[in-house]
């Protein structure tokens, strides 16, 4: 096994190639055409980025707006150098690299306030977000391989799961891409890396691999994100920004794999006298990228402007978590412009990674940490509509884990069967005068107040008189004294029911006249006729 690193960038020196243009060679008409690229990117990058300084008004959303934007100079920057030093290429990449994950995970930052203002109120949205669209291709096709909807790449039922995972997908790149970064410059000085060469016995080749799977799990999850939110965000234009982003990423790592590939291994493009292997493996890729980088600064100027952020700038609202429920929405307030001088503090505020790694933290603690209780989340309970209520009927699921069904009892099967029509299999017919008898049931119907009588007098109590001529007499009788017949009873239109129900409803006697005792012989007759009434609670 060949332990030697094919150390080609080290002996071949650029200056002996054939003039391509004029008297210069490819490489100086590299160098000059890439720090052309590069001082317009710088012009507009910066121009955009103080734009927002000066205009910082949405600190949580322009911190985010600042670190993407200066991914074009740092690309440019590290581009040029790779050209001006095609030996020491690689700590220049790898620090561009590096960067990169940082602008990937503050886009999918800058989205997230889009959604919400802060963290807490993210997951609030999340959780209660309705409905969680499925993953996207080849996820879906990986999850009908390997169990559905019970499987490993099942598509959560809780938004807040949904949101963590992508969360940790997106966060842990830059993790990686850090540590790749320092494998890659530690194995270079000890002459282990080797660039030129992908064989196993090298760094290089694994430090792709790793960077390679890595970056393919945040750009899937970044893409998951938007076509979850492109709907509710489509004000703030999030198409035009992925793709600025994703174009960045896609033309800086894979055209650079593309070419190593050719060079390396497949030997597509071989050294010639107008070309030196360097040229091939470092200038071609590394001058195409600072072209790339000076058509980004400007298509950032469309993708991320400072216009929504400016003092009286049109309102943004943000989204709702689920239209169904009728929320209004949350109005995205400005607040003062907090940038400092020349936007100084702004800039200061961008380039505070500590939230970057706060966020890195939280995302490995929740992949480890309460795993077993996730469940109980309000987020995973059934909703009401998530209850079929079609025809015929389908066994409802509780959503507690320790709720019974009573599927497997025959007498309730039977009693569901005969009171709503449903068929004993799935063959049976189902009888026409119950279809649909579920699916349009309504609530049980409540007795609505009696309206009140336009014909009384508000002012007096209606009475009821026993006797025609309105005067009260005592009944007299020698056996004693039966009853008494000036009792009075007043009759209230607005009470539905009383103590006594029936068509005695409304009647009541009057509250403030001291009720008469009864003799003996009246409890017995009164008995007799009515019943102990004392016996169930009620007064005669």
């Amino acid at each position: 096994m060949n332990l030697t690193c094919n150390s080609t960038l080290e002996d071949m020196r650029i200056g002996s190639e054939e003039k391509i243009v004029g008297p210069l060679t490819f490489h100086q008409l590299a160098l000059i055409i890439a720090g052309a690229a590069t001082i317009f990117s710088y012009i507009a990058s910066f121009y955009l980025m103080w734009r927002h300084a000066i205009n910082y008004t949405k600190p949580r959303e322009q911190r985010h707006i600042i670190r993407i934007l200066f991914m074009v100079p740092i690309y440019a920057t590290s581009a040029f150098l790779c050209i001006w030093y095609y030996w020491h290429a690689v700590y220049f990449q790898v620090i561009s690299d590096c960067y990169e994950a940082f602008a990937i995970s503050s886009f999918f930052a800058l989205m997230c306030h889009y959604v919400a203002p802060d963290l807490h109120e993210q997951k609030e949205f999340f959780r209660h977000m309705r409905p969680v669209k499925p993953w996207v291709w080849p996820v879906t096709w990986a999850a009908k391989c390997c169990g559905g909807d019970r499987g490993p790449w099942r598509t959560p039922k809780s938004g807040l799961t949904w949101f963590n995972i992508i969360w940790i997908g997106i966060y842990h790149y830059c993790f990686i891409r850090v540590a790749m970064t320092i494998t890659a410059v530690v194995t270079q000085y000890f002459e282990r890396y080797c660039e030129s060469s992908n064989s196993p016995v090298f760094a290089h080749i694994w430090v792709i691999a790793i960077e390679c799977i890595a970056v393919t799990i945040a750009m899937y999850c970044l893409i998951q994100f938007y076509i979850q939110l492109r709907e509710p965000l489509a004000e703030h234009k999030p198409f035009l920004k992925v793709l600025a982003i994703k174009l960045v990423i896609f033309l800086s790592f894979w055209q650079t794999i593309a070419i190593s590939l050719g060079t390396s291994t497949l030997h597509i493009v071989n050294p010639s006298a107008a070309l030196a292997y360097p040229d091939i493996k470092i200038g071609i890729p590394s001058l195409m990228l600072c072209v790339e980088m000076a058509l980004f600064g400007i298509l950032h100027l469309w993708a991320f402007p400072y216009a929504p952020y400016v003092e009286n700038a049109k309102t943004t609202f943000y989204p709702s978590p689920d239209p169904s429920m009728g929320i209004p929405p949350h109005e995205n307030e400005h607040g003062p412009k907090v940038g400092g001088f020349m936007g100084l503090k702004a800039f200061g505020d961008a380039l505070n990674i500590w939230d970057v790694i706060k966020a890195f933290g939280r995302g490995m603690r929740w992949l480890f940490v309460g795993v077993k209780k996730r469940h109980n989340d309000p987020s995973y309970q059934a909703k009401p509509d998530d209850i079929d209520t079609s025809y015929p009927m389908k066994p409802y699921r509780p959503p507690h884990p320790g709720g019974k069904s009573t599927d497997h009892l025959p007498i309730a099967t039977e009693f569901r069967r005969s009171t709503f029509g449903m068929p004993q299999s799935s063959v049976d017919p189902v009888p026409e005068e119950s279809a649909g008898l579920i699916t349009n049931a309504q609530p049980n119907p409540a007795s609505p107040p009696r309206p009140p009588n336009p014909y009384l007098d508000p002012r007096q109590p209606q009475l009821y008189d026993p006797s025609p001529s309105g005067v009260y007499t005592h009944y007299e009788d020698a056996r004693g004294d039966i009853g008494v017949a000036h009792t009075r009873y007043e009759y209230d239109p607005n009470e539905v029911y009383s103590s006594q129900g029936g068509s005695t409803a409304g009647w009541s006697e009057p509250q403030s006249a001291p009720r008469p005792q009864r003799t003996s012989t009246q409890v017995r007759i009164g008995n007799a006729l009515w019943g102990d009434r004392n016996q169930h609670g009620g007064a005669f």
